[in-house]
């Protein structure tokens, strides 16, 4: 699995999301892929991101990529 890193989105920081991730199968997110996405104002944001960005277990699914948007 590769990590891609991008920008936010407009609409994501108009909604106050400062980290957001995706896995895909393609190189950017699909309208069927699931998105997480952290706001500034959440509990134990540190722990989530550190979460999300731990993609090991997803190493032998159908996934490729973990698009990371901070």
């Amino acid at each position: 699995m590769r990590k891609i890193y991008k920008k936010l989105t407009k609409e994501q920081k108009d909604a106050g999301i400062i980290f957001s991730s995706c896995l895909s199968t393609e190189r950017t997110e699909q309208e069927t892929d699931t998105i997480h996405s952290l706001k500034g104002n959440e509990k134990d944001y540190l722990v989530q991101r550190k979460r999300l960005l731990n993609d090991s277990f997803f190493n032998d699914s159908p996934f490729n990529y973990n698009i990371v948007r901070n």
